[in-house]
């Protein structure tokens, strides 16, 4: 992953460099001062008119008067690095910190330099800078530039590190949302090769390699694997819920899979202790056999584990709605898409009981919302469809007409 520095960080960099910088013509004698101050406001024009060669004879010319000057050195340095000569930077940088060593733009692309020089220093020094950057767009370069190293290093954690931060603060940095796909998937894949390596018939392998079948739309093939997984280690934390998924995936209008489903979910119960999840699962099983009361039970005991649980939410909506209660369902179901705003069905039903209750403008903008997502999941299923079935994320097997 390379660094590429847009014209918006040229600007921040200028303008961090003349602020920070500034102060330091105060220093100089009266007799000079007026002149010293005329380069450096004329090279900070020009900097900013993107007239380079004209920056840098100003601020050459103020070094005549101070050959100490931060600011002149800084500016000479940021010009030398944004033209690709690290070499020539890092000595103008280090020269404005000699004499102002709190500049942190300065240190920043000084570490940059040391980086792309191959210096021994570049990584604490570039650790250092992005701990103590407050300028987004400087950060995230630099913490690009830092995971960049980590990553050349084959140091995939700390790599992993540094681009969570930047995610962090560059939610939608198309650039770092696919350097931290690559390195997750590196990482997924490491761990596999060693797991298979250590322990290819233990049953958290059997566990793997079920999750892996589910992803590829294999349900009957993961349903044995993680049978497997059980026949092992019976009590492996997490594996009977997601055989119960997987049986109510495959046939969810079985009585048999049904049966064997709920004998997963209390077993789950035993091992990992009682959840939102498997309540919820128990309601809809619960549903599916018109055991109406029952069903009620294992939503309501969801919704007091979680409040937050939108599958908890939605099955009491629908409890309610079959009992022609709608404004009670549009409570729960205001709950379901407050607590996951990207669910689709939340949206469509709150739409349809705001249309028994004459909520017109609710009702349309939830039938929008719905359209919206919908059409948004749909895109992405497309992609996901180019690639092949083991690439494909987690949970992002093929869409099912409804969705």
């Amino acid at each position: 992953m390379r660094l590429t520095f847009t014209k918006s960080l040229w600007t921040a960099v200028i303008t961090c460099m003349a602020v920070s910088c500034g102060a330091s013509m105060h220093a100089q004698k009266t007799s000079d001062a007026t002149q010293l101050s005329t380069h450096l406001q004329r090279g900070q024009i020009a900097l900013k008119a993107n007239q380079r060669e004209q920056a840098a004879m100003e601020f050459r010319d103020a070094l005549k008067i101070d050959p100490t000057n931060a600011e002149a050195h800084a500016n000479l340095g940021v010009l030398s690095f944004f033209r690709g000569d690290c070499r020539d930077a890092e000595t103008e940088f280090r020269a404005a910190l000699k004499t102002t060593p709190g500049l942190i733009q300065a240190k920043a692309l000084t570490a940059v330099c040391e980086k792309r020089l191959g210096e021994p220093s570049a990584q604490q020094d570039l650790t250092s800078a992005f701990e103590n950057l407050h300028d987004v767009r400087m950060r995230t370069q630099v913490g690009i530039e830092l995971a960049d190293l980590y990553y050349q290093q084959g140091d995939l954690g700390e790599t992993g590190s540094v681009l969570y931060t930047l995610s962090s603060i560059n939610p939608d940095n198309v650039d770092i949302l696919f350097f931290e796909q690559r390195v997750y998937s590196e990482l997924a894949n490491s761990t596999l090769d060693k797991l298979a390596l250590l322990a290819p018939d233990s049953a958290r392998m059997q566990q793997l390699i079920a999750e892996r079948l589910i992803n590829a739309g294999d349900l009957k093939d993961a349903i044995l694997h993680f049978r497997k997984a059980l026949a092992t280690d019976p009590k492996l934390p997490g594996t009977h819920f997601e055989l119960a998924e997987a049986l109510m995936e495959g046939s969810p209008n079985d009585p048999k899979a049904q049966s064997e489903a709920v004998a997963e979910l209390q077993l789950s119960i035993s091992v990992d202790g009682d959840n939102a999840k498997i309540e919820c699962e128990l309601g809809r099983i619960a549903m599916l056999q018109s055991k109406t009361a029952s069903a009620e039970a294992h939503y309501q005991h969801a919704y007091q584990i979680d409040p937050n649980d939108a599958q908890a939410d939605l099955g009491l909506a629908d409890l309610l709605s079959a009992q022609n209660k709608p404004e009670d369902a549009a409570k729960y179901l205001r709950l379901a898409v407050a607590s996951d705003p990207l669910n689709p069905e939340a949206h469509y039903r709150l739409s349809q009981v705001d249309k028994q209750l004459h909520l017109e403008d609710e009702q349309k903008k939830e039938l929008q919302l719905f359209l919206d997502i919908r059409s948004s999941k749909q895109k992405i299923q497309h992609l996901y469809q180019q690639m092949k079935p083991d690439d494909l994320p987690a949970n992002q097997t093929q869409p099912s007409p409804s969705q």
